[in-house]
């Protein structure tokens, strides 16, 4: 198995105001190791309004920057929008996109992902794809048809040589926040499809050096099963990372698991 990057990534949604934000850093950083393992990369993706104070709170750190989300043209009269340009600007150097709540609440279609993908990858960010289910799918049995049709059109355009610069996130839309993750099981035949998808996309090597993480209903107590699924790289973090003693230890698992 090609050697992977391991990613633990604390979304933060719409929550912490700046000073909230600059109180988090400062009490995780207690926490955790000043020099936290090699093999996993710690990631903060607070709200717009809190990027700048994060970027400058974490400057000695040993953690990265991520948006929630991005617009994909450089400039325009996009009110509300914010370019990949302006992400760079302050620090970022991820951004997620295709996030299932962008996509159920805001309208988001593949189309619309795609040219995130291809905005992020144009200015060197690292875009964090976020692709999954619904529970409807699942239980029709849909769920490879939509990973598939996800990542296809999600990818569509985006040379096989960027594959290094890409992330993907399956987060079983109907796990996120329901305090049910997938199974073991579950996780692990997503992954592969996943893994496989790509790999017919962009090649076998390509496939194989991607990093995959799972999301939804991550804790301290099961972040570690999925850890040990040797298909999951990382994992994206929700309602589990707003509070940094919880974020604390599930980092201090992931560099328990971290890849030697």
């Amino acid at each position: 198995m090609a050697q992977r990057q391991r990613l633990i990534v604390g979304n933060w949604k719409m929550h912490k105001t700046t000073a909230e934000a600059r109180d988090f850093v400062q009490h995780l950083a207690g926490l955790v190791p000043k020099s936290p393992s090699a093999g996993v990369t710690i990631i903060l993706a607070p709200p717009f309004t809190a990027l700048s104070a994060v970027a400058d709170a974490i400057k000695d750190l040993s953690l990265e920057l991520s948006a929630q989300d991005t617009h994909w043209d450089d400039h325009g009269a996009f009110t509300g929008e914010v370019s990949v340009s302006m992400l760079k600007d302050i620090g970022c150097r991820y951004v997620l996109v295709g996030h299932s709540e962008r996509r159920r609440l805001f309208g988001e279609r593949d189309a619309m992902v795609n040219k995130k993908v291809i905005a992020a990858l144009r200015h060197g960010l690292r875009p964090i794809l976020c692709v999954g289910e619904t529970w409807e799918q699942r239980s029709s049995g849909q769920t490879k048809q939509v990973l598939t049709g996800q990542l296809t059109d999600a990818l569509s355009g985006v040379n096989k040589d960027r594959a290094d610069d890409a992330v993907i996130a399956y987060e079983p839309v109907w796990a996120i926040g329901s305090g049910h993750p997938a199974t073991v099981t579950e996780t692990l035949d997503a992954h592969r499809h996943i893994r496989a998808t790509v790999a017919t996309l962009w090649g076998q090597e390509a496939g194989e050096r991607l990093p995959i993480l799972y999301g939804g209903s991550v804790t301290p107590d099961n972040v570690g099963a999925f850890l040990a699924i040797h298909e999951v790289d990382g994992a994206l973090i929700g309602g589990a990372c707003l509070d940094p003693v919880q974020f604390a230890k599930i980092l201090a698992v992931a560099q328990t698991n971290a890849y030697a």
